[in-house]
């Protein structure tokens, strides 16, 4: 029944029990015994206490309980379905100084007497929570370290956290910046504003939080994988001066392994390897990590960043405009851009060359020549064609290099001429650089422009184009012999070459050391050419293509002469190799590789004209030139691809043959010699001494 509130402050009067109905005023909490609610400790009644606390349907609002603050306006108590009472006919529990819990038990009158506390269970419409089987950590579970860490030192975290930031923006951004030549490594590129950057700061602003995070992870590894590819093309621009080829490179790594092997070992080759392959995988997860990064920094300060962005982007836009420099560079810029549609660019070419060039080699201006019109004029000579490996025009005119070569190149000369030999030299511009010496070799011989991958394998694999030395073996007047201590496995190029027999690195009898990549000293390989084949009664002359390898990278140890009867095995080089400079050593210094490389080509080149001294006959024309240049490190930065040819003869009437080719006399082409394209080299060759042109279509 309702109770008339009483005056304010003043209690008012408990209700008369009704006979009717039972007393729902609950027990009085404020007697002995009484337990106050508020007191009591969740964490030490247990888990089953805990879960009793939580409020189950219906009950009073848990934001009530508690001791009562008198400054707080305190909302009337919900006192559920099963209290019939009016909610202003509830106790207050502030003047009463009881707590009004959840569970707090009510009463009526302070004389009443207190219940003895009872044990609470939750009941099955509120069951006990158990966060561990739902994969979370429970609430009173104690923090990491690392979360410790950030509690207890909170400036610490701060400043970790900004430092990462940085970091992140400093690879996205650099990674954005980053240029595709080591020439080009300059403080000056990394001063500049990437459109990329500001584009996709955008981007990522315009973006709900889980589509932002998908975006920005695969932004971040497309930055990587650009990254990787300027990498590519910055080491093959030092080593091969030019770009990486996505279509044509990948074999050329191969290459690269089974190089540092035979230079540094295979412990050393083995580690580069994997070093390469986790430098790829931390370059591609950490762009991808750092931009999403970004991008969660970008949503948290989204109105300055919006303004920065804004900001940025026309300041790019004028700067643009405006031909905006600092030292020469254009602060826009466009660079992640400029990597794509270049590697676009470079396979698109591919692609188009590839069936170009198919139709190209099936044209040849000697191709349906007869046998007895080709290389009339040589017949009944031994002819020797030798490749001098990296001998380049660096070679003769650095320098830093030159004066050893070019006094070797005059002594020799002079040497030659007191044997009876004279000679003529000029420039050739060859199709590789630095390395690949295959392209050079099958260049000068076919007459094509060899200058990748797959044109040679179009060329030998599939092609009848004729080689210079198939020209020979055509005729059925010369016996053709490959000499080729650099092939270490199966070669079927042979064939294609129009080589009868060939020797490679196993088949001269070398039981000396390896120097580095060079399987034996050219001195040597000469020798076992002159056992093997020069030396030997014969009923046709000889024409041999021979491949010298001394003068490889990384020029050391480096051989040299010893006297010709002391060759035997080769053993003899084994003090000469303990003694040489370590190829590590070499590696990252320039100038040392420099004086290195020229001291190893002064050691072909009299290699070479010594044996024509001492084995050359009135019948023995040599012909000698470099497949390329050395590396970009040692030939320096915008060197050309000229490389050296000469022709020395006893005979006055082969030099007679190729007097108008205005070549200068001795084995120093002059600097304003004439420099043909290698491919030329083939064609004139053959003009020169009486061969008829039968050429076969395309």
């Amino acid at each position: 029944m309702p109770v008339a509130p009483g005056p304010v402050g003043q209690r008012p009067a408990a209700p008369a029990p009704d006979a009717t109905g039972p007393d729902t005023s609950g027990p009085d909490t404020s007697g002995p015994g009484a337990v106050d609610p508020g007191a009591v400790d969740p964490g030490a009644a247990g888990p089953d206490a805990q879960d009793a606390a939580e409020p189950s349907p219906g009950g009073p609002d848990p934001a009530d309980t508690g001791p009562a603050d008198p400054d707080r306006p305190r909302r009337p108590a919900d006192t559920g379905p099963s209290d019939p009472r009016p909610a202003d006919s509830a106790p207050d529990a502030a003047r009463d100084g009881a707590d009004s819990g959840p569970d707090a038990p009510r009463r009526t009158h302070p004389e009443d007497p207190a219940p003895a506390p009872t044990e609470l269970a939750p009941t099955p419409e509120d069951p006990a929570p158990a966060p561990e089987a739902a994969g979370r950590q429970p609430a009173d579970a104690p923090p990491g370290r690392f979360a410790r860490w950030r509690r207890d030192r909170p400036r610490a975290a701060r400043n970790l956290r900004r430092t990462v930031h940085v970091l992140a923006a400093v690879l996205v951004v650099g990674a954005l910046l980053l240029p595709d030549t080591g020439g080009a490594l300059r403080p000056n590129r990394f001063t500049r504003i990437p459109a990329e950057a500001v584009v996709g700061a955008a981007l990522l602003l315009a973006l709900p939080r889980r589509p932002r995070t998908v975006v920005a992870a695969l932004c971040g590894t497309g930055i990587g994988l650009l990254t990787v590819l300027n990498l590519l093309d910055i080491g093959f621009e030092e080593y091969l001066g030019r770009g990486f080829n996505l279509v044509l490179d990948w074999e050329l790594l191969d290459d690269a392994h089974a190089y540092v092997a035979d230079t540094l070992g295979g412990a050393a080759a083995a580690a580069a390897s994997v070093g390469a392959v986790v430098l790829v995988l931390l370059v591609v997860a950490g762009t991808a990590l750092a931009t999403v990064r970004l991008g969660a920094l970008l949503d948290r300060h989204r109105p300055r960043a919006t303004r920065g962005t804004l900001i940025a982007g026309t300041a790019w836009i004028a700067c643009t405009a405006l031909g905006v420099q600092i030292a020469g560079v254009p602060v826009a810029s466009d660079r992640a851009v400029d990597t794509v549609r270049s590697q676009a660019d470079r396979v698109a070419d591919t692609l188009r060359d590839e069936a170009a060039f198919a139709r190209e080699s099936r044209s040849d201006t000697f191709g349906a020549t007869p046998p007895d019109q080709l290389l009339p004029d040589l017949r009944g000579k031994d002819v020797v064609l030798a490749f001098i490996e990296s001998y380049g025009r660096s070679a003769v005119e650095d320098p830093a290099i030159a004066p050893g070569v070019t006094r070797t190149l005059r002594a020799r000369t002079e040497a030659l001429a007191k044997a009876g030999y004279r000679a003529r030299s000029g420039w050739l511009t060859s199709s590789t650089y630095g390395g690949s010496s295959w392209l050079g070799h099958s260049t000068a011989l076919s007459g094509l422009w060899i200058d990748n991958q797959q044109r040679y394998r179009t060329v030998t694999t599939a092609g009848d184009h004729l080689t210079l030395t198939e020209a020979f073996r055509r005729t059925g007047a010369w016996d053709t012999v490959g000499v080729m201590p650099g092939v270490q496995k199966a070669w079927p190029e042979a064939e294609w070459y129009g080589l009868e027999k060939v020797y490679n690195a196993f088949q001269l009898g070398y039981r000396g050391p390896k120097f580095s990549w060079s399987t034996m000293p050219d001195q040597y390989a000469l020798e076992a050419f002159e056992r093997l084949e020069h030396g030997r009664e014969r009923d046709r002359p000889l024409m041999a293509e021979i491949i010298l390898t001394s003068s490889h990278q990384p020029w050391a140890p480096l051989p040299e002469l010893v006297d010709w009867e002391d060759l035997g095995d080769g053993s003899v080089f084994e003090a000469i190799r303990q003694a040489g400079e370590d190829p590590g050593d070499l590696v990252t210094d320039s100038a040392r590789s420099r004086r290195a490389y020229g001291r190893s080509v002064s050691y072909s080149v009299e290699s070479l004209t010594r044996w024509l001294e001492r084995y050359g006959t009135d019948d023995t024309v040599l012909v000698f030139l470099g497949d390329h240049q050395p590396i970009a490190r040692v030939s320096g930065s915008g060197a050309s691809r000229d490389v050296p040819v000469s022709v020395v003869a006893k005979d006055p009437e082969v030099l007679e043959k190729i007097a108008d080719w205005n070549w200068t006399e001795g084995l120093t082409p002059a600097k304003d010699a004439p420099v043909w394209r290698m491919d030329a080299f083939r064609d004139r060759f053959l003009t020169a001494y009486g061969s008829t042109p039968h050429p076969t279509a395309g």
